[in-house]
């Protein structure tokens, strides 16, 4: 911008050089337009057609015009060019050839301007005028116009020649699009009052606009919108103000709000967005969360009288339906039927696919009779469904597990005239049927589609294959693969994921890794992370790491990233095999690939590093989690307190035991650390300790177990408190707690041994256990 103001400010100065100095290429361009303007051909010839030799008053007079303009003879050019007090009719010709044959734009533009002043002015007042805006008009269409545009412009301000509506709209017109702002602002301070109109206001405020001087321009359309401006808005201005902001670039510039405002402010001149500039209004205060500011800047536009249809109110169900607000969206379809609003099949296809969303297919239902003048609650319309709708219903009818009712609406749907099923209909129709476990009824319906000329697509074949592959119908699927490979339906990535997974869950890893193989080297299928993710998952899982490590080393190839849960899977696989470097290396590269670790990472490595009996490790990772925001879980304490009591460090098991059940604690002890204590303490024959952690943990409501019981009857039996025991067995038959093989090795030996064995048939009444297993 900087050159081109600098070159617009030096063409006064140009153009008051002489002849005989040297002229830049703009002055030769501006010369150029003007002497084609002023001859009579598209494509003159140089020098000008010379003037006529019975014309000397002409002669004269552009004699006259060759000295400066500061000393021109005016009386005796006015003399000359008009004779008399009546207007020549050749006058007009005259002026053009002597205009044409001036070798300046400085000198024509000034014999324009001599032409307004004579007392005859009002006769060439078009002549000026036109020749004007024809000189602006060729200056546009030559190379870097803008810059001629404004010279030319400027002159003829230092000439006091004003522009015209249609001149000034071109300029600021093509300022704007050239992004030329001091420019643009500069021709609408300087043109004339009564010139400036709302076109010309429209015009600039579009160049403000485009060249992001928002809230300049909306200044403009303020003072436009002013009940006492002479500049009123017109449909112009509605579509350059709407068709800029609701323009993604202005998104954070001018608020949602801000345009919902302007949008009334103009419709109270009668001026609206159209269908289609209202719909995107209303999405994005609705995406944003303003519902009911959208309801009711909608109700508002049609009160003022706008043209509101169908296409807006949808995008309200939509926002509606967005935030599962059903009771709106039947509000609105109420309101669409009191305002004369004709809703459309895309109407009743948002609230119907937003009902079966929300799981409620009958009322999608209800929604699909009303559509067809059917319904009972009082509002019915007449809009024929059409094929989308149908699948939608299906789709949600099979997602319930009403593939039945599905059926019989799919046999109604091929009754209507012009809507037939599609394959999309049947891939509903089979994802219900596999999802329900019914994969012989999908392979008919598959089966069926073919039949009917509908060719199953890849999203048919994935539907069929995943269904067999979850319900142990592996093989199958395999088999489908090959058959539809057969027949040209090529599989995806998505298929082969279907397979891996299946593979994988049942340990059969030599054939997830061919189909693996196949997959890239055969099929040329790239794949996915999924897949990826799926067979590291499962190889590490099954503790085949060598395997993992290959296909880790793939997807890194393949420029993806591990996921959480394969690095879990990994950590946790190398910890079973005992590799501390390599899980702890994993858990340092989670940090440099920039995956947030969680709970069950630090958890398995806690375990690990607890079980190793590196508690400084382990108390580390507890406090390295708690400063990544993540809170210890009972597994986190759980693991401590094991590893502490299988090394007989049991009173510092019992101090993070003590730490859990403090008041401020969110960690309560559940029962399995009270279990890990309780046997421990009579391991070491605290008997007595271990009984009163048992009546604290009825206290707290965690209910014992059978080990809790076994725990203790052994550590009484090594004690030989029977009397404690009786007690003890009456308490675990109040607790429902059934006695296990164990339970019943320990009291019949030792039961058996003091001669209470009817004690223990006593004991026995209440549970399934048989006196031949006393």
């Amino acid at each position: 911008m900087a050159p081109l103001r600098s070159a617009a400010a030096a063409v006064p100065e140009l153009l008051r050089s002489s002849l005989t100095s040297r002229r830049t290429l703009l002055d030769k361009s501006l010369l150029l337009v003007l002497r084609r303007h002023f001859s009579a051909e598209t494509n003159p010839p140089a020098p000008p057609a010379p003037l006529p030799d019975d014309d000397p008053a002409a002669t004269r007079a552009l004699r006259l015009l060759q000295h400066p303009e500061d000393s021109w003879d005016r009386d005796e050019l006015t003399s000359l060019l008009f004779p008399a007090d009546e207007f020549p009719k050749d006058s007009l010709k005259r002026l053009r050839h002597i205009a044409g044959h001036l070798q300046s734009t400085e000198k024509t533009l000034g014999f324009l301007n001599f032409v307004r002043t004579t007392p005859l002015a009002e006769h060439v007042h078009s002549l000026v005028r036109s020749t004007c805006e024809r000189i602006l008009d060729l200056a546009a269409c030559e190379p870097h116009s803008e810059e001629k545009l404004y010279a030319v412009y400027r002159a003829m301000r230092e000439k006091g020649i004003p522009l015209s509506v249609k001149p000034a709209v071109d300029l600021l017109r093509r300022f704007g699009r050239a992004l030329m702002v001091d420019e643009l602002n500069s021709v609408f301070r300087e043109i004339d009052p009564e010139v400036k109109n709302t076109h010309v206001c429209n015009a600039y405020i579009d160049g403000l606009f485009r060249s992001r001087q928002t809230r300049e321009a909306l200044k403009v359309l303020d003072e436009m919108l002013d009940p006492d401006s002479e500049h009123a808005p017109s449909d112009l201005t509605g579509e350059i103000v709407f068709s800029a902001l609701l323009r993604r670039e202005f998104v954070e510039s001018v608020t949602d709000d801000e345009v919902a405002e302007l949008a009334l402010k103009l419709g109270q001149h009668g001026i609206f967005p159209n269908s289609v500039k209202l719909s995107q209004l209303i999405t994005r205060l609705s995406k944003s969360g303003k519902m009911e500011k959208a309801w009711d800047f909608l109700q508002k536009v049609f009160r003022l009288g706008g043209p509101v249809e169908a296409g807006p109110c949808n995008a309200l169900l939509t926002g509606y339906g967005r935030v599962k607000d059903v009771k709106r969206m039947n509000e609105v379809l109420v309101k669409m039927k009191e305002m004369n609003i004709e809703p459309n099949v895309v109407t009743f296809g948002i609230i119907i696919n937003n009902l079966c969303k929300f799981r409620r297919v009958d009322d999608a239902f209800e929604v699909f009779e009303q559509m067809q003048g059917k319904g009972d609650r009082g509002v019915s319309f007449q809009v024929k469904p059409d094929v989308v709708i149908y699948n939608t219903l299906i789709d949600g009818l099979c997602k319930v597990g009403r593939q039945r009712d599905a059926l019989e609406l799919l046999e109604k749907m091929r009754q209507q005239t012009g809507c037939s099923p599609t394959t999309i209909t049947y891939n509903c129709l089979m994802d219900g049927y596999c999802k329900s476990g019914e994969i012989e009824r999908a392979r008919m319906l598959f089966d069926q589609m073919a039949e009917e000329g509908l060719g199953p697509n890849k999203i048919s074949l994935n539907i069929l294959v995943d269904g067999m592959s979850r319900h142990g119908q592996v093989n199958s699927a395999v088999n489908l693969l090959r058959e539809m490979q057969g027949r040209g339906l090529a599989p995806n990535a998505k298929t082969y994921t279907s397979l891996i997974s299946a593979f994988c869950g049942v340990n059969n890893f030599a054939k997830a890794m061919e189909l693996f193989d196949e997959m890239s080297n055969e099929s040329g299928i790239a794949p996915d992370a999924i897949v990826y993710y799926a067979l590291i998952s499962g190889l590490a899982l099954a503790g085949r790491l060598d395997d993992a490590s290959r296909v880790v080393s793939k997807l890194k190839e393949a420029g993806f990233s591990l996921d959480i849960a394969c690095y879990n899977a990994l950590i946790s696989g190398f910890c079973k095999r005992n590799k501390a470097t390599v899980a702890y290396e994993l858990f340092d590269e989670m940090e440099k690939a920039g995956v947030k670790r969680d709970a069950v990472t630090y958890n398995t490595l806690i375990a690990f590093s607890s079980k190793l009996k590196d508690f400084v490790r382990a108390r580390k990772l507890i406090g390295q989690m708690k400063s990544e925001g993540l809170s210890p879980t009972v597994v986190t304490c759980g693991s401590l307190i094991h590893a502490y009591c299988l090394i007989d460090e049991v009173e510092e098991a019992m101090k993070i035991f003590e730490e859990m059940r403090s008041s401020s604690s969110r960690i309560p002890p559940n029962t399995v650390i009270y279990n890990i204590l309780i046997d421990a303490l009579c391991k070491k024959g605290e008997v007595e300790r271990a009984a009163s952690l048992m009546d604290d943990m009825i206290a707290r409501g965690v209910k014992p177990n059978t080990n809790t019981f076994n725990a203790l009857f052994k550590g009484l039996w090594e004690k030989n408190l029977l009397n404690k025991a009786f007690e003890l067995m009456d308490m675990m038959t109040e607790q429902a707690c059934k006695p296990d093989y164990i339970t019943m090795e320990v009291l019949t030996d030792w039961l058996s041994a003091v001669g209470k064995l009817e004690k223990l048939k006593e004991f026995l009444k209440g549970y399934d256990v048989s006196a031949s297993t006393v």
